[in-house]
C-alpha cells in the first residue's frame, strides 16, 4: 500500500450556516510542499482542491455531448468552482449561471479565499446567485439551459438537506427536463453509483449515460470512485 502523505490543517474561515457549521480550511502537505483547500459541514468532509477530476470531467463530458455553440450552461453548487470554472474554458459557453445555496459560500469566492477566485470573478460571462437549484428545477422554467450541471449533495440517496429527494424521482426529473433547450444535457455529481435514480432517468430521458471516475487519494491511501450521470432528450 502506497504511505499516506504527512499534512496539517489550518482553519481560514468558518461560518454557521442554514446546513450547518460551514469550515473551509486548509492542507499544507510535505515532502513535496503543497497547499490544498478543504470544506467542511459540522466536520463531514464535502470537497478538496486535491482532487478535482471528477467535477472538471462533470463540465468536460456535458460539453462533448451537446454540439451546439452559444450555449447556456447553469451550475448547482458552486463549491470551490471547478465545474463552473471547466466549462468556462469552452469558447462555445456565452454564459454561465452558478446557484448556490449558501452566501457564505458565495462569499469565500468575493473575498477570494479560494484558489480560482480570483479567475472566475474575472470572467464576464459567469454570474453566481443566490438560490436553491433544486427548487428553480421543481419549478415551472423561466429560461432554457442547454447544459445544467449538479454537484450539491453527496449522492441521490445521501442529501445535504431534505429539500432535493422530490428532485432526484420521476416526477422531480420531468419537471427538471423542461428547463432544458433541444438537445439540452443535465448532468449529475455524485460520490456513489445509484441504479434507482438512473432507472428514474431512464424513464425520463431517452438517452443516459453514467460514467465513473476513478483516482488514487494518496492522502488516505486508497482509490476512490465518484459518479457522472449525464442524461438528454
Amino acid at each position: 500500500m502506497t504511505p499516506k502523505r504527512k499534512s496539517h490543517l489550518e482553519i481560514v474561515d468558518w461560518q454557521e450556516t442554514k446546513l450547518g457549521t460551514l469550515c473551509l480550511r486548509r492542507r499544507v502537505l510535505q515532502d513535496p510542499h503543497e497547499v490544498i483547500s478543504e470544506i467542511t459541514i459540522d466536520e463531514a468532509f464535502l470537497m478538496s482542491s486535491y482532487l478535482t477530476l471528477s467535477e472538471r470531467t462533470l463540465s468536460e463530458r456535458a460539453l462533448a455531448l451537446h454540439q451546439g455553440e452559444a450555449l447556456e450552461v447553469m451550475v448547482g453548487g458552486l463549491g470551490l468552482g471547478y465545474t463552473a470554472h471547466e466549462a468556462l474554458k469552452s469558447s462555445r459557453v456565452r454564459s454561465l449561471e452558478v446557484v448556490e445555496f449558501l452566501p457564505e459560500m458565495i462569499g469565500w469566492t468575493e473575498r477570494e479565499l479560494i484558489p480560482l477566485a480570483a479567475e472566475l470573478k474575472k470572467d464576464t460571462r459567469l454570474s453566481i446567485v443566490e438560490d436553491d437549484v433544486y427548487a428553480r428545477l421543481l419549478a415551472p422554467p423561466s429560461a432554457l439551459w442547454d447544459l445544467v450541471l449538479i454537484d450539491v449533495d453527496h449522492a441521490p440517496d445521501a442529501p445535504l438537506g431534505g429539500a432535493s429527494a422530490a428532485f432526484y424521482g420521476e416526477e422531480g426529473l420531468t419537471k427538471a427536463r423542461a428547463h432544458l433547450g433541444e438537445g439540452g444535457v443535465l448532468g449529475l455529481w455524485s460520490y456513489a453509483e445509484h441504479s434507482p435514480f438512473e432507472e428514474a432517468l431512464r424513464r425520463v430521458f431517452s438517452e443516459v449515460h453514467v460514467e465513473p471516475v476513478t483516482v488514487f487519494n494518496d492522502l488516505i491511501g486508497e482509490e476512490q470512485t465518484d459518479w457522472l450521470f449525464f442524461a438528454r432528450g
